[in-house]
């Protein structure tokens, strides 16, 4: 991979992965919830969720949020879809957020869906998140970011709140699958983060795609607890190129504090 591709990539990441960048006013912001537009709430998983619904494009993306992209059907499974609004012509996309804030320990997801076949324009987002955008974050991304050519596994940590030194890390794979089982983790321990993603649903490392660990060598990894996100979402609000709806399930969200 030569370092003009590394620098593009670095700039793409960084731009799209602000989570709730918002148009208006400081003034304004200061009002809002802490984490954006998030009302009411959903159980998955044994945990409370708020979904997130705007009447404004906001960050990530932007893009239109609607509750109607989130629900839980009768297994207990967590859809997430990305869908243009039948009355308003408007693709709107699903995000929720844990109401609990959870620490060091691993975090896992188990995805039903043909991920590896995403839409160029179609972001899977797995990930903790402080509120304070571009700092505290740990990210599992399915997305290309907009470019068939580039990979379409994304790992992704934001540096601790008033760090400078070094903002991010990230590392990307290309990978395809069969089937449409995946498992998703990392692992947060004080200085340290490993991120994996594997194909089919395994609690141990059975069919793994890919691994990385990233240290406060890298990047200095945040100490904070944080709420838990799931989102499916449109690179710079884009439509998807070929203008087919999108939708994944969540069979389990899982934490097991260290």
């Amino acid at each position: 991979m030569n370092k003009y591709y590394i620098f593009l990539l670095a700039v793409l990441l960084s731009s799209s992965c602000s989570k709730h960048v918002s148009p208006k006013s400081d003034t304004e912001k200061k009002a809002e919830p802490q984490y954006g537009h998030l009302t009411n709430t959903i159980t998955f998983s044994g945990y409370e969720w708020r979904v997130k619904k705007t009447i404004e494009t906001q960050g990530p993306g932007p893009n239109y949020w609607s509750g109607e992209n989130v629900w839980v059907d009768e297994n207990g499974w967590l859809h997430l879809r990305i869908k243009k609004n039948d009355k308003t012509g408007i693709w709107e996309c699903g995000e929720v957020a844990s109401t609990q804030k959870f620490g060091y320990g691993t975090y896992q997801w188990k995805i039903e869906g043909d991920i590896s076949r995403f839409d160029k324009n179609i972001v899977l987002g797995l990930f903790n998140y402080s509120g304070n955008n571009m700092y505290d974050e740990m990210d599992i991304e399915i997305a290309r970011w907009g470019n068939d050519a580039w990979p379409n596994l994304n790992f992704t940590v934001y540096s601790a709140t008033g760090r400078t030194d070094a903002r991010h890390k990230s590392h990307t794979k290309f990978f395809t699958m069969e089937g449409t089982k995946s498992t998703h983790r990392f692992t947060w321990k004080e200085g340290e983060l490993t991120l994996k993603s594997m194909v089919g649903f395994h609690d141990d490392d059975t069919g793994l795609i890919e691994s990385k660990t990233f240290t406060n060598a890298d990047v200095p990894i945040s100490t904070l607890t944080m709420p838990a996100y799931m989102n499916l979402w449109l690179f710079e609000g884009k439509a998807p190129s070929d203008n087919k709806s999108v939708e994944i399930i969540i069979k389990e969200f899982r934490f097991i504090p260290l």
